[in-house]
């Protein structure tokens, strides 16, 4: 994974066909996107319950690119080798699940995997400060974390500019997830960010037999951060 801030699009697979996760997986990437975002809920952390490690190895095959594993799961610490394993190239724990955030980072880099830092919205971002040098990426979520199809609060606009003046020019990218559209996407990319996660708003244009739809969304929300930024 080389570093630069140029835009990424990540599909959160949350919003995809569970029956056939490969080929959405396989799908997506084909129109576009370059990360694939895997967002795991364990009904503790947060209100829903989702995947584990044995689907993320599932899928490893599927992913040509990046897999981005969100662990939206408290404790964390037990599952880091076994999401490792699984074949994720970036491990990312939320600051609020547990009392110690940098042995939590010290393991994902233990394991050789990029390490995220997870915010949830009502978060600040001091603690973050005391943490740069152990991440590659901070992930601000832009809706309360636990479903998909929420909508984006914007008060986080504020954050994601303060982090972004935070981090200067070391090697670490901002992801925002929840409520990313062809609307907010310019308002987080001229923030600041550089990852787009994208559930909803990528799988409900298109399926696995229409992937068109796919394509034409998520290079809408790329064009409409490109726009914003500044990119040519």
């Amino acid at each position: 994974m080389t570093f630069d801030r140029r835009i990424r699009i990540a599909p959160s697979i949350l919003a995809a066909d569970f029956a056939a996760f490969g080929a959405e997986c396989r799908a997506v990437e084909d129109q576009g996107a370059d990360w694939i975002h895997v967002d795991v809920m364990d009904g503790h952390f947060v209100p829903n319950i989702t995947f584990g490690p044995q689907m993320c190895r599932a899928i490893r095959p599927h992913v040509r690119g990046v897999m981005d594993v969100h662990l939206m799961i408290a404790p964390v610490d037990p599952y880091i080798e076994a999401f490792a394993s699984a074949g994720a190239d970036i491990i990312t724990a939320h600051l609020e699940a547990g009392p110690h955030i940098h042995r939590t980072l010290q393991a994902i880099r233990a394991t050789g995997k990029k390490a995220g830092l997870a915010i949830n919205p009502g978060t600040g971002i001091d603690a973050v400060a005391h943490l740069l040098d152990m991440i590659d990426l901070v992930c601000v979520m832009t809706v309360n974390p636990g479903f998909g199809g929420q909508k984006f609060i914007h008060s986080q606009i504020d954050k994601i500019r303060s982090l972004r003046a935070m981090i200067g020019d070391r090697p670490i990218h901002i992801e925002i997830d929840g409520g990313i559209t062809e609307d907010t996407a310019p308002l987080v990319a001229a923030a600041g960010a550089d990852v787009l996660v994208a559930g909803s708003a990528v799988f409900s244009a298109g399926s696995v037999a229409a992937p068109e739809g796919y394509g034409a969304r998520i290079r809408a929300i790329r064009a409409a951060a490109e726009v914003a930024r500044g990119a040519p």
